[in-house]
């Protein structure tokens, strides 16, 4: 009596056979690959497990591994290997939970003069007190390392965005000033009345500045604001200010002047 296999068929929906069939013949794709589509396509024609293998020149196991994969997978999954486990991590999830905090503070609060982090100097900060905090696995922390699981994380400690907030409730009524008086050189070009008028425009040339932002710095967050956010305003606490004239634009020209509002250094 001949032997009755109890293994399931391999049932192939029309599409799935021609994507098995282009696979089969293919000269570029993995002979991995190829050998697994063969192995299917036999195996839905009712080809024994022996037979297949007999004809492959393979062994049985591979072939019931690959069958055994296209029953319970499909076929497309049975032509892939499938994920494996691998070596475990040596770095925890704790330790680099702890590594992405460090990255979303500043160098200078732990009591460096930088003020953003570079890899190099992270890598290092975290060597000299992962054992402190609990974390050994970071005893050997490379750069790279680093660099990868801020990648990961989507944070860019290295980079400072600005932001614009309005705070200044007359900002429209100033804009509009300086907007009209924009308007009254150019009416006043365009009618000819400023043929012996000559119209200057003044801006200030800072040296040296002493500022410090309004706002404080907003930290990364992973995922979500990956880079450290400044507000571009800033306070001036005393400037060297070069007041020069230059000519005026023949398409626009501006007629105001701002005085100094800022004392020198030296108070005068």
């Amino acid at each position: 009596m001949p032997f009755v296999s109890k293994r399931a068929k391999l049932q192939i929906s029309e599409e799935d056979m021609d994507f098995l069939m282009q696979i089969s013949r293919s000269r570029t794709e993995s002979l991995s690959k190829v050998h697994r589509a063969k192995i299917l396509l036999a195996y839905h024609r009712g080809d024994s497990i022996s037979q297949i293998a007999r004809e492959m020149r393979t062994n049985r196991p591979r072939v019931e591994r690959t069958v055994e994969k296209a029953l319970e997978y499909g076929v497309h999954a049975a032509l892939r290997d499938l994920p494996r486990r691998g070596r475990s991590p040596s770095i925890s999830t704790e330790a680099k939970a702890w590594l992405i905090s460090l990255a979303c503070t500043k160098p200078k609060d732990l009591g460096y003069a930088a003020e953003t982090w570079t890899t190099r100097e992270l890598a290092r900060h975290i060597r000299m007190h992962c054992r402190k905090s609990g974390h050994p696995s970071l005893d050997h922390l490379s750069r790279g390392t680093v660099s990868k699981i801020l990648a990961r994380s989507e944070t860019q400690p290295h980079k400072v965005r600005y932001y614009m907030e309005r705070r200044d409730p007359e900002f429209d009524l100033k804009m509009a000033q300086v907007l009209l008086t924009y308007k009254e050189v150019e009416l006043m070009r365009a009618s000819g009345e400023s043929s012996f008028t000559a119209v200057l425009s003044f801006d200030e040339k800072p040296g040296i500045q002493a500022i410090h932002n309004v706002a404080s710095d907003l930290p990364p967050v992973p995922g979500k604001y990956p880079s450290m956010a400044r507000d571009s305003e800033y306070k001036r606490h005393g400037t060297v200010l070069f007041w020069l004239p230059s000519t005026s634009s023949p398409a626009i020209s501006m007629g105001m002047s701002r005085t100094p509002t800022c004392p020198k250094p030296n108070g005068k």
